[in-house]
C-alpha cells in the first residue's frame, strides 16, 4: 500500500496482515489482550481458550480494566459472530509452534480471518520470553502503543536481583513448578519447556525435573512423587483450571514437615517487562524467605 497511513503488520507466520488505517478496535486473545495492555494498547475485547469458562480468568488478565474490555468467552462459546460483535477491526492471536489460533476451532479461525485481518504471535517454547516480549512491543508500536518508561529499567533490576539472591543461598535450594490436578495428582512442569521458567534458570535458581516419561510439557505424578523431589519453594499454578493449592487436602511434604513456601504462577504469562518483574521479585522474595529461614 502507498497511502501513508496505511498499516500493515507481519506475523510470526510470516503472514502478513494489513489494513487501510491503523487498527483500532483490538479484539484478542486474553493473554495477548492483558500482554498489549501493559504495552499501551487497550483491546476493545478478549476471548478465552478451552480452558476458560464464562468469566474471564483473573490469573491471565494482567492489569487489564475488565470494566471496559468485553470478554467473549471461550471454548465452544466462541464462533466468528460472537467474536465479531464488538467490530474489531484487528485480531490478535497466540500460537505454540505450529501457526494454529490458539483457543479457536480451526474452522473459526478460518472464517474469522477471511473478515478481519489477524496477527498471530508464537509464545511457544522455542521462543525466549525476551523473544516474545520483543515481538508484542513491535506490534504495540504499529498500533501506537506508548512505552512504560521504567518498565525495563525495573525488569533489569529484578533480575539483577534475583541472579544476588540466589546466589547467596545454599547450592541445594530446589524449585517445583506444577499445577494441582486434584487430590491425588499434581502436574509437575518440565522447565526446559517454558520460556520463564528458563529464565530463572539463567539466573541461577535451580529448577528440578520431574523424571523423564509421559508428557512433554508435564508429567503427571502422584504427590507423594513430587514431594519426593523435596521442593523448598514450590511455583504453584493460578489459573482456574488448575485446583487451588491452598485446597489441596495435606501434600505429602506437608506429612514429613517440610517446609515449603509458594510463589504464585501463571504458564500462560503476560509478556511484558512489568508483568515479567513483578513475577521475578515474588520468587526473589520467595528465596529470600529460604535463606532467612
Amino acid at each position: 500500500m502507498t497511502d501513508q497511513s496505511a498499516w500493515s503488520f507481519a506475523d510470526d507466520r510470516g503472514q502478513l496482515a494489513a489494513a487501510d488505517s491503523r487498527p483500532s478496535r483490538v479484539l484478542a486473545y486474553i493473554q495477548a489482550g492483558a500482554t498489549l495492555w501493559d504495552h499501551g494498547i487497550c483491546p476493545e475485547g478478549i476471548f478465552g481458550s478451552g480452558h476458560d469458562g464464562a468469566e474471564p480468568d483473573r490469573a491471565k488478565t494482567g492489569t487489564l480494566p475488565l470494566d471496559v474490555v468485553d470478554y467473549r468467552g471461550a471454548g465452544d462459546d466462541l464462533d466468528v459472530e460472537t467474536l465479531l460483535r464488538g467490530a474489531p477491526d484487528l485480531v490478535v492471536a497466540v500460537s505454540y509452534g505450529h501457526g494454529q489460533l490458539y483457543g479457536l476451532d480451526p474452522d473459526t479461525a478460518k472464517h474469522l480471518e477471511e473478515r478481519v485481518p489477524v496477527v498471530v504471535i508464537d509464545v511457544g517454547q522455542a521462543r525466549t520470553l525476551d523473544q516474545v516480549s520483543r515481538r508484542f512491543a513491535e506490534l504495540a508500536r504499529s498500533l501506537g502503543g506508548v512505552r512504560e518508561p521504567d518498565a525495563a529499567s525495573d525488569l533489569d533490576a529484578a533480575r539483577a536481583r534475583l541472579r544476588a539472591v540466589a546466589g547467596a543461598v545454599p547450592e541445594g535450594l530446589r524449585v517445583v513448578a506444577l499445577s494441582p490436578a486434584d487430590q491425588e495428582q499434581a502436574h509437575v512442569a518440565r522447565p526446559q519447556m517454558w520460556p520463564e521458567l528458563r529464565v530463572l534458570a539463567e539466573l541461577g535458581v535451580r529448577l528440578v525435573s520431574p523424571p523423564d516419561g509421559a508428557g512433554v510439557n508435564w508429567a503427571t505424578v502422584e504427590w507423594a512423587d513430587a514431594a519426593a523431589l523435596e521442593p523448598d519453594i514450590v511455583l504453584t499454578d493460578i489459573r482456574s483450571n488448575a485446583v487451588p493449592f491452598g485446597e489441596i487436602a495435606a501434600p505429602a511434604w506437608q506429612e514429613k514437615g517440610r517446609r515449603v513456601r509458594t510463589v504464585p504462577w501463571n504458564p500462560e504469562p503476560v509478556c511484558s517487562p512489568q508483568a515479567h518483574a513483578r513475577f521475578l521479585a515474588l520468587v526473589a522474595d520467595a528465596v529470600e524467605g529460604v535463606r532467612g529461614g
